[in-house]
């Protein structure tokens, strides 16, 4: 019996040594027991690399030192106890100070131990999950933007397809008008009307322009361009969009480096940004327009130019900072806003190869800034203006709607041209191959296997002396144009169809 007795006890005390080894061996979590006050009465290997102490540094310490001043302040580790007394068990995460004062976010885990039903002390596990929580910050970070994007794309696929539609009306009224204008006469009812619609028409087709370039389906006509010297020919008209009660500085950097973008979209965007910031004043103030070479530090990314415009003004909350680029979203009174010029904003950025940043503070001002690409390639010509003038020879049109095409050809016979239409690309290139013309101006988005765009590149292998011009009111396929053939916006007036074939190389 004795001999039993004593077994069960060698036993007994390999199996304690065994566990107080692994508990101790331990390196990846800190195992360490609590007196029932929270005094800390032992401790391991984990523990020290977790929190930085050795044994002889914190046994007999209060486990509360491991805990912010404000957890202290706010009696946590005292809840944490009672919680784990009362109820069998406490678990949480929360930021824990190591004995270098820095923070880790922690995993604890608190057990109260008893014997014979009378509470001994508490065990107690903690892990540093400091990497894990950060990844899983960062993969909510993405999913949210991933989330943003998606949302943005459908946004733009539906505000791209009602503007697409939307311009084939528009160019249908804005090509009668000038017919209009030149029968309205001395009457000054009929020529208010026509101001009226041609007035309307404008707006119209601004709307749906900033609609496209949200959805990045505008057909561009992007320059390489000096920022600083376009900023400063712009001035008077951001003054007007700033209005007399506020003040426009600016601060531009010379020598900028060159960017290329569609200059109009680049004018509207900014024209956006000092109308959206002189709302955020209504008493008056400062807005700063900048421009600036910003430098990355990774070797495999391109330089950028950033353009802001700060103001002084009431600044954006936090809740409303995620929608300000949503199309028709505005937080201005009913009849103040479109809910467009950021979007726009944004839109042009992205088409641009670029992303535009918001900084914000309630009652402190807001600052949006443009990073466009910068360009490597030396800075082109401009081409000066060329007023609305004759024209003779053959046009092929090549459009599917027939009533845009019936406009577009009455532009063209008041310019002086004789035309001919067709449908589709393949019955353009039959025409081609058949008959002779001076000229072949054709839309890029028609039914049927071949497009505008493919075919103007077919009929340049066929004839490459002669001359194309593409129209287009959005189109996925303009996007890999990048100035092989001139594009001209729909809806266009007689004036811009003039210039645009004026400027034609022959």
């Amino acid at each position: 019996m004795i001999l039993k007795k004593q077994s069960q006890q060698r036993d007994l005390f390999e199996s304690e040594r065994s566990f107080r080894l692994l508990v101790e061996g331990v390196a990846d979590y800190a195992l360490y027991m609590l007196d029932p006050t929270g005094t800390i009465t032992s401790w391991n290997i984990g523990g020290q690399r977790i929190k930085g102490y050795s044994s002889e540094e914190i046994l007999g310490q209060h486990f509360s030192r491991f805990y912010t001043e404000t957890d202290r302040a706010n009696g946590r580790p005292a809840r944490a106890l009672r919680i784990a007394r009362e109820q069998g068990r406490y678990e949480e995460e929360g930021w824990r100070v190591r004995k270098d004062g820095t923070f880790f976010w922690a995993s604890v885990v608190i057990d109260p131990i008893r014997e014979d039903g009378r509470l001994i002390g508490f065990a107690k596990i903690t892990r540093d999950i400091t990497e894990r929580r950060d990844a899983q910050l960062r993969l909510e970070e993405m999913q949210k933007h991933l989330a943003e994007a998606q949302k943005l794309d459908a946004l733009g696929q539906l505000t791209g397809g009602v503007a697409h539609d939307f311009n084939n009306i528009l160019m249908i009224i804005s090509g009668s008008l000038h017919f209009l204008k030149k029968n309205a006469g001395t009457d000054a009812k009929m020529q208010r009307a026509v101001s009226a619609i041609e007035t309307a028409t404008r707006r119209g087709a601004a709307l749906t322009s900033q609609l496209l370039t949200f959805a990045r389906r505008q057909s561009v006509n992007p320059q390489m361009i000096d920022l600083a010297d376009r900023m400063e020919a712009i001035r008077d008209v951001l003054d007007t969009g700033a209005g007399s009660s506020v003040q426009l500085a600016f601060d531009l950097e010379r020598p900028i480096w060159p960017v290329t973008v569609d200059v109009s979209e680049l004018e509207t965007a900014l024209v956006n940004l000092v109308i959206n910031a002189r709302d955020a004043m209504p008493a008056g103030g400062t807005i700063t327009i900048a421009a600036h070479n910003a430098v990355t530090d990774q070797p495999d990314e391109r330089d950028f130019v950033a353009i802001s415009v700060e103001d002084s003004g009431q600044g954006i909350a936090p809740d409303v900072l995620d929608k300000i680029f949503d199309p028709f979203f505005t937080t201005k009174p009913i009849g103040k806003g479109t809910g467009l010029g950021l979007s726009q904003v944004h839109g042009f950025a992205h088409q641009a190869g670029g992303t535009v940043k918001v900084e914000s503070e309630l009652g402190r001002g807001t600052k949006v800034t443009i990073l466009l690409p910068r360009d490597e390639f030396a800075l082109a010509a401009e081409k000066p203006g060329i007023a609305e003038v004759g024209g003779s020879g053959t046009v092929l049109l090549v459009e599917d709607n027939p009533d845009v095409a019936s406009v577009s050809a009455s532009l063209l016979e008041q310019l002086g041209y004789t035309v001919r239409r067709v449908p589709d690309a393949e019955a353009a290139l039959r025409h081609i191959e058949l008959h002779c013309v001076d000229l072949v101006f054709s839309d890029i988005v028609m039914p049927g296997k071949i497009d505008g765009l493919t075919l103007a590149r077919l009929v340049r292998e066929m004839r490459p002396e002669l001359p194309i011009l593409l129209a287009t009111g959005y189109s996925d396929a303009a996007a890999g144009v990048r100035g092989d053939f001139p594009i001209l916006r729909k809806p266009y007036e007689i004036h811009q169809l003039s210039q645009a074939i004026a400027q034609l190389p022959r």
